[in-house]
């Protein structure tokens, strides 16, 4: 079965700096219908101007990916981490028993676009940490690149939980493919431009969640088309 859900079905969180879509309940959008689906509990797509951003705040057991499309985002936090993520950067902070950060336009007068992604990890009361990958566009042109998954395999970041995450730029009309296995479910998130999967004409901010569906056949419609591709086990 695949389930749409539309980018003009999302939540909305505007606060003048950020812009924030939610495709499952966040914050001031709650939406019992959305709550998550398996372990992936939260997509934001999040535009903040030039000059703001995130104050520090605290998170806890929860695996959070930021994967920033364009633009620079800064971050630090309470473990001594400190960076500016770019556009083709995914960055993992594992909040586990407790971390502090902020995030806020490397720019002072440029946007940036970014998905925050929230995943439940297998185990509570981790050990905070962090990880950062830079993945170009060449290595994500015409195929499903690996960019998280359980055990780092191939250059990925690591993810504390049962999930495999693929990022691709398809190009118009070319078409890459998935198979997820029995008893695993998916969920595929447009980041931009316009796709189809499995001939189901998708855009920006288009979500679709996959159970019970085996082969995903994700093309291209137009140049800018990006896509990410989580393919993960049942347990939230």
């Amino acid at each position: 079965m695949l389930t749409l859900r539309r980018a003009e079905e999302r939540g909305r969180t505007d606060f003048g700096w950020l812009d924030s879509r939610h495709t499952f309940s966040f914050g001031h959008y709650y939406d019992p219908d959305h709550m998550h689906f398996g372990p992936l509990r939260v997509i934001n797509d999040d535009r903040v101007t030039g000059g703001s951003g995130f104050p520090a705040h605290p998170h806890a057991d929860m695996e959070i990916v930021s994967y920033v499309l364009d633009g620079a985002l800064e971050h630090v936090d309470s473990i001594g981490t400190g960076s500016v993520i770019k556009a083709g950067d995914v960055q993992r902070m594992s909040a586990g028993t407790g971390i502090r950060h902020s995030e806020f336009n490397a720019s002072e007068s440029e946007p940036v676009h970014f998905l925050q992604i929230w995943i439940i990890p297998e185990k509570r009361g981790l050990k905070p940490s962090y990880e950062q990958k830079s993945f170009s566009s060449e290595d994500k042109r015409g195929v499903l690149r690996l960019v998280g998954s359980r055990d780092g395999r191939d250059g990925s970041i690591t993810v504390h939980s049962d999930v495999d995450i693929y990022a691709t730029l398809p190009g118009v009309d070319n078409t890459v493919t998935h198979e997820i296995k029995p008893g695993r479910i998916g969920w595929v998130q447009v980041a931009g431009g316009k796709a189809t999967l499995n001939g189901r004409e998708l855009k920006a901010g288009d979500g679709v969640a996959i159970d019970e569906v085996g082969r995903l056949e994700i093309a291209g419609k137009s140049a800018d088309a990006e896509v990410l591709v989580f393919d993960m086990g049942t347990a939230a």
